[in-house]
């Protein structure tokens, strides 16, 4: 956001940040409790869902159409001039996305302890990016990360091969994000999946689309406040109301104690079978060790290569600025991530009290809402309505119209958004939740399609297309590419590939294996070679790629092919041929899709090696990419003088910034 001239340049407005963000959250703050008092007077649920979309992308649209600009610096780094204390804040918005902001809460619920291998992984991953990527590509000077591989490795194939992995790790968590922006629009405004997605996409565009880097900076600071308030507030209303504490981080430890006497309790009910209920502080039940810290280590290395991530730090004034960043980063993304835990207990407990249990005919209205959206299954029907849920429970043997543990099913993806309903709290409470989720995939969105569009427009488009390319045309390139990529994503998003967290996952492991060895070789090791990073980088990715596809759509053909190196039991291996058997053996129609889907998802539980899943494929191409490509700059000429010269420089972190840029 930026005050504008005359002449449409931008005004360095840093001195009054402070005022204007001041202002936005007292106001912000102001129109929750305008649509609180709007609810108790009797303004229908509906319409507050409208408001709240309204005024929040409202905001963010308006920050965007201010802070156009026509300078390529300010478009694609916001002319690094953003201070560290919003930079961190810019960055807490761009990374805690949809699958921080709504999956991960629902993964602790689902996972309990195993989920904590996401928190520990996303927050160390920044430790990495401080002492070993960021800070370096800063005094770099680059706009794109593709740029310092091309010149740290030399030309167009470097760069190239840069982008192909930048467009699959970054794509792939695009659409993670708009399927989150799909499913908070269809709860809020009772629309559509498909239409809502494409009603989040237009909130995405217009908050990155005229002003790039700069828009997106500005923009992601604002949605930071709304996020973290909307994060907080149910959770701290929730500790509030039980234990007398609106610190819902102290209170978490009795918060468990309670779930594990009511996971008892429903054991001796008959509500549910003795080993039907994983507890929810025992760890490894759904990852073993190696498939535990085997995705932290993944999702840490693909945080500090992640290009979206590190494009934030080519933003800051000055190295220093850098590094400090990154310290107001984790503070920013600790405040969520510190809670999440405790949020996943909440609704757990509320679950566990409130809805198991309960009279199959007296369901609450929340359970068909999310079940609408395909996010809540009773009785092993998606929870449409009463009577399609009264029907399937029926058929079920023994079943005497209670709603019992195992009856119910919620995808992760609906624990936050759906936690204020459960807890019968006032819909105000939901419309905020759904406000900040928004905020979450929509600053994440903004900062992975310009990610994308500006390594098309400038690595490909000016760098190897048109170097003359006037400023004008560059710009009109970078915006027409942007609307083209997030249309595509869109698309890909209205099919729902995955759940956003799995999604998201890949994603790190796509990063980790293309990106990480390349950076940290080429600014740690000097006698990194071109010929040793191209190899390592095909290797790597390609090793990663190859098994991500391959267990994920082609479990069958990628398990007949490798099942000598699955850790599958002789029963799994058996239960694969009879399923395999049954699926053959259907008649064609509805049964013979039924028995191919128990076939395929049982195939893609032993299509692996070793045992490790694929969100954690990374363990395979990133050793192996890491190895080719020592092994291979062994074997070659070392860089030049001038190159190790180079890479010197930009460990030093005084002076100044290694490759000026043209004035535009």
């Amino acid at each position: 956001m930026a005050t504008t001239t005359r002449s449409g340049e931008g005004v360095d407005f840093t001195s009054n940040l402070g005022r204007v963000y001041t202002i936005y959250t007292g106001g912000f703050l102001g129109f929750v409790i305008l649509l609180a008092v709007l609810e108790q007077v009797g303004v229908p649920p509906r319409i507050i869902g409208y408001l709240f979309v309204a005024f929040t992308i409202g905001i963010y649209a308006l920050i965007g159409i201010m802070s156009r600009t026509m300078q390529i610096s300010e478009y694609y780094v916001a002319g690094r001039r953003v201070p560290a204390f919003y930079n961190g804040m810019a960055t807490g918005a761009d990374w805690m996305s949809a699958a921080s902001f709504i999956g991960m809460a629902g993964s602790l619920y689902i996972l309990g302890y195993d989920g904590l291998a996401f928190i520990l992984g996303w927050t160390g991953g920044y430790v990495l990016v401080a002492i070993l990527v960021g800070p370096y590509l800063r005094k770099f000077g680059c706009y794109t990360v593709p740029d310092f591989m091309a010149f740290r490795y030399g030309g167009d194939l470097a760069r190239v091969l840069s982008i192909l992995v930048l467009m699959s790790c970054s794509f792939t968590y695009v659409v993670a994000q708009i399927v989150g922006t799909g499913l908070i629009g269809a709860r809020l405004l009772n629309m559509d999946f498909t239409v809502a997605v494409y009603v989040g996409l237009a909130g995405i565009l217009v908050c990155s689309m005229l002003g790039g880097m700069r828009a997106v900076t500005w923009t992601q600071v604002a949605q930071y406040i709304v996020l973290i308030i909307a994060y907080l507030v149910p959770v701290v209303i929730l500790s509030a109301q039980k234990y007398g504490i609106p610190l819902p981080q102290l209170t978490y430890g009795r918060v468990l104690q309670e779930i594990a006497a009511r996971e008892q309790g429903m054991v001796q009910q008959g509500l549910a079978a003795a080993g039907q209920i994983r507890a929810h502080v025992a760890p490894f039940l759904t990852y073993d060790p190696l498939n535990f810290f085997g995705l932290i280590f993944c999702l840490m290395v693909g945080t500090a290569s992640l290009p979206h991530v590190l494009m934030r730090y080519f933003t800051t004034p000055s190295v220093r600025e850098a590094r400090v960043s990154v310290a107001w980063s984790l503070l920013f993304i600790f405040i969520l991530y510190f809670t999440a835990p405790a949020y996943a207990a909440f609704a757990k407990l509320e679950v566990y009290q409130d809805v198991i249990g309960q009279n199959i005919a007296n369901l609450p209205g929340w359970i068909y809402a999310y079940g609408k959206v395909g996010l809540i299954n009773v009785c092993g029907v998606q929870a449409m309505d009463a009577a399609t849920v009264a029907e399937a429970c029926k058929k079920l043997a023994n079943h005497a119209g209670i709603l019992r543990f195992g009856d119910l099913r919620i995808e992760a993806d609906a624990i936050v958004i759906s936690t204020p309903e459960i807890a019968g709290l006032p819909y105000v409470i939901s419309g905020l939740v759904a406000a900040g989720g928004l905020a979450a995939a929509l600053s994440t969105a903004d900062g992975l399609l310009l990610a994308i569009a500006n390594a098309l427009s400038h690595d490909i488009y000016y760098k190897m297309i048109d170097k003359n390319a006037p400023t004008s045309r560059r710009l009109t390139v970078a915006r027409v590419l942007l609307i083209a990529v997030a249309v595509l994503a869109a698309y890909t998003a209205s099919f729902r590939p995955a759940d956003i967290v799995a999604m998201v996952a890949w994603a790190f492991s796509l990063a980790a294996a293309g990106f990480f060895p390349a950076l940290v070789m080429g600014i740690w090791w000097k006698r990194t070679t071109t010929a040793g990073a191209v190899a390592g980088l095909i290797v790597g990715f390609g090793i990663t790629l190859y098994y991500l596809v391959g267990t994920r759509y082609y479990a069958p053909s990628f398990y007949e092919t490798w099942g000598f190196l699955s850790n599958a039991t002789e029963a799994a291996a058996k239960r694969y041929v009879d399923l395999k058997a049954a699926w053959m053996n259907a008649a064609v129609g509805p049964a013979k899709e039924a028995a191919f889907r128990a076939f395929d998802t049982h195939a893609q539980s032993v299509a692996n090696w070793w045992g490790v899943r694929n969100i954690s494929a990374a363990l395979f191409g990133l050793p192996v990419g890491w190895l080719v490509m020592i092994v291979v700059s062994l074997m070659t000429k070392e860089p030049s003088r001038e190159m190790q010269a180079f890479i010197d420089e930009i460990r030093r972190p005084r002076g100044q910034t290694v490759m000026q840029e043209k004035a535009s």
